[in-house]
């Protein structure tokens, strides 16, 4: 990078960091620094729940999700604002009448201290996988590009973070949160603007779509149903919509966001913020990755974007047969340049016959291309077996460094950064508050003064922030790093989502039977999700709940029935 870039970078984060600090200096107390000092407004609610999710995968995994396989992906978000809505009407009251500082208080108060503790674990354990890849993710894709060690890239992603969440508690995380989706926000519209400067004279936002259009990248909705189609209006609707009501209902990361509120009002309109804003920002993510697509068809791109894997192609058997198919896919830009050409005059003087027989033709030579990227895969892997061949999460950060000018390269690597460290310092924040409520004080040390858990929370951050930072290391690339999140989350989230369902809805169900429902059906999504197939993983969140209430149901009315309750 330029001189000027690393100024741009390490201005900014310093500027996050002392923000962070600064803006929590005050606080003094376990509550305030579990559970911050519940006077935000809603539009730092709202900022502060979409900065937790929108992580750094975000801004480099969804663009490369846009770049391959076009806008279908937003249809994942289709359920956000059906969760949203019904967070609002039945979760967010009960939380606000019982004043807790984690969303698993609410689960001793209604079963027992078991089912409490059952599901605080089986937070911290999906919780602290999710946030090791959260800095794992841009570690592995900044170290790979620029040449930095590993651990090194891991320990600066965390180190930092942990210095000011350390500092304020959740307090920190939301006044930051604020700073850091400011910057995301306007790196992202600066992005979109950008990639369509770079295109040719004659070809703006209208063209560039239409030749987006002609390769299938701006299909948005898929209605048809397979069951291992990961993306389609039906899994959003239905089994996304699951997944967010346990992620944003029952998930201490953004339940603590939105507890921070000044009143229920207010966080109410943080959450139905964040439901409704969301698919649109989405959706600018993924036409950012689509822009980069057209540009790459007017410019010559690497047929693989991983350099780091590239090179160790180099000196050995497959060293040729991946030259081939390099020459091969120049030999297919070349053609495309016609045809585009052909597109393009087509579309302007409304000749149908010419720029349908062009769109055949371009999508031909892009599915060839396509062809030549799964055959570089198969060489890259096989040349080097310790490496993950796929490069979807690289096309981005490749753009990035190869065609902004300075300073603006800067920027985009510090929006990275923001994004990975606000959704790790809500993790970390979170696991810190389940630990020390949920854990530690509830069982093993519960009658100390104020001042031992304050400094007992202080020091769980630290632990956490370690803990993430050296399980990061251990992680590899999945398919696509957005969908490696959400897999992880699936997992558990149907089974945590049925425990607080049957908490809210099934009064007559007690702790025992809910207790033992749920330990069958995690069994029972782990044999799915490891021993079937992970495609679908989805729809393992309404059916992990529906198990957990069913079996409830069952146990209860069998098992349990003399200690039927009627709370």
């Amino acid at each position: 990078m330029h001189t000027l870039d690393w100024i741009v970078l390490l201005g900014t984060l310093a500027f996050v960091v002392i923000y962070g600090v600064w803006k929590s200096r005050n606080i003094g107390t376990s509550e305030n620094f579990l559970a911050g000092k519940h006077d935000l407004p809603w539009w730092t609610i709202g900022l502060s729940i979409m900065a937790t999710q929108a992580s750094a995968i975000t801004f480099l995994s969804t663009p490369g999700q846009g770049f391959a396989d076009g806008m279908q992906f937003v249809q994942y978000y289709f359920g956000m604002p059906i969760a949203m809505i019904f967070l609002c009407i039945f979760v967010l009251p009960v939380y606000y009448r019982l004043r807790v500082t984690t969303a698993y208080e609410y689960l001793e108060q209604r079963f027992d201290l078991r089912m409490r503790t059952l599901t605080a674990g089986l937070f911290l354990i999906q919780r602290g996988m999710a946030a090791a890849i959260s800095i794992y993710a841009p570690s592995i894709i900044l170290s790979a590009v620029f040449g930095w060690n590993l651990a090194l890239t891991n320990f600066l992603m965390a180190v930092f973070v942990v210095i000011y969440t350390t500092s304020g508690g959740s307090q920190a995380v939301s006044k930051t949160q604020e700073l850091q989706m400011t910057i995301m926000l306007s790196g992202l519209v600066l992005a979109f603007i950008l990639v369509l400067q770079k295109l040719p004279d004659g070809i703006g936002l209208t063209e560039a779509w239409q030749i987006a259009g002609a390769t299938g990248k701006t299909q948005v909705l898929d209605w048809s149903f397979h069951w291992e189609d990961r993306y389609n209006v039906w899994s959003g609707i239905l089994g996304a919509t699951f997944l967010f009501l346990s992620y944003f209902g029952t998930d201490q990361s953004q339940v603590g966001r939105y507890l921070s509120g000044k009143s229920l009002k207010e966080s109410r309109f943080g959450l139905l913020f964040n439901g409704f804003v969301k698919i649109p920002m989405q959706f600018l993510v993924l036409s950012v990755g689509v822009m980069v697509f057209v540009f790459y068809q007017f410019t010559q791109p690497p047929l693989y974007f991983n350099q780091a894997n590239r090179a160790k192609v180099d000196g050995t058997p497959q060293e040729i047969a991946f030259e081939r198919l390099e020459a091969r896919g120049d030999s297919l830009f070349l053609q495309k340049q016609t045809v585009l050409q052909d597109l393009t005059t087509g579309l302007k003087n409304g000749d149908t016959g010419l720029s349908g027989k062009a769109q055949v033709e371009l999508q031909n030579l892009e599915n060839q291309r396509t062809e030549l990227r799964i055959e570089a895969e198969e060489l890259v892997k096989a040349a080097a077996p310790d490496v993950d061949p796929k490069d979807k999460d690289f096309i981005f950060i490749n753009f990035i460094l190869n065609h902004l000018p300075a300073g603006l390269v800067g920027l985009m690597i510090a929006m990275i950064f923001c994004a990975s460290w606000s959704t790790t310092a809500s993790e970390i924040s979170a696991l810190t508050a389940t630990s020390v409520s949920d854990i530690y004080r509830r069982l093993f040390v519960p009658d100390r003064d104020d001042n031992h858990y304050f400094r007992v929370s202080k020091i769980a951050t630290v632990v956490w922030g370690a803990l993430i930072t050296f399980f990061a290391i251990y992680f590899n690339l999945f398919d696509n790093l957005i969908q490696a999140v959400n897999m992880i989350g699936s997992l558990f989230y149907g089974t945590i989502l049925g425990i607080f369902f049957t908490a809210f809805f099934l009064k007559k169900v007690g702790g025992k039977a809910v207790f033992w429902a749920a330990v069958v059906t995690q069994a029972v999504i782990a044999f799915l999700f490891f021993g079937v197939s992970k495609d679908p993983f989805l729809w393992y969140n309404p059916l992990g709940c529906g198990l957990v209430m069913g079996l409830s149901l069952i146990f209860q009315q069998t098992l349990f029935k003399k200690q039927l309750i009627t709370r």
